[in-house]
């Protein structure tokens, strides 16, 4: 079951941040910021391993997969990140006692919230960079949380 989704602007800034109700929504925010510094860590190693690889002919190499797998395990929750080409964070934390969502569910609730979050881009009176406030995304991602608490 997804307990919290927590969109990051690229200088860490939280655009969003979406819980369950009845979860204690400081600790979740603890850990959404601990991620970050795993995120961080991802990111760095990532373009490392980019930047040593040789090029061909002025291609650049294989673009990177934008889900970082599991950040941040704790005795209950597990938590995910996701980052964007424009270095938009993703973080999903999910009940790690009762869900037993596998690794490919967890990269589509990130495809549906990347979609999501696209697609309030499009939105004329959207300033990139200020908290998100749209009811259409708001809407798509309590969907998200309440479809992903069957598995």
């Amino acid at each position: 079951m997804a307990l919290c989704i927590a969109v990051i602007g690229k200088e860490n800034e939280p655009l969003y941040f979406q819980s369950v109700s009845g979860q204690d929504e400081l600790r979740l925010h603890h850990i959404v910021y601990t991620c970050l510094d795993v995120i961080e860590e991802k990111i760095a190693a990532m373009l490392a391993s980019i930047n040593a690889l040789p090029t061909k002919q002025g291609i650049p190499p294989e673009r990177r997969d934008p889900y970082l797998g599991l950040l941040y395990p704790t005795e209950d929750y597990k938590c995910f990140g996701y980052v964007t080409n424009s270095r938009m964070k993703f973080v999903l934390l999910i009940d790690g006692i009762r869900s037993k969502l596998a690794d490919e569910d967890v990269r589509r609730m990130f495809r549906r919230i990347h979609a999501a979050y696209a697609d309030m881009l499009a939105n004329p009176f959207y300033t990139p960079g200020e908290s998100i406030s749209s009811k259409k995304f708001q809407n798509e991602i309590l969907s998200l949380m309440t479809s992903s608490s069957g598995g």
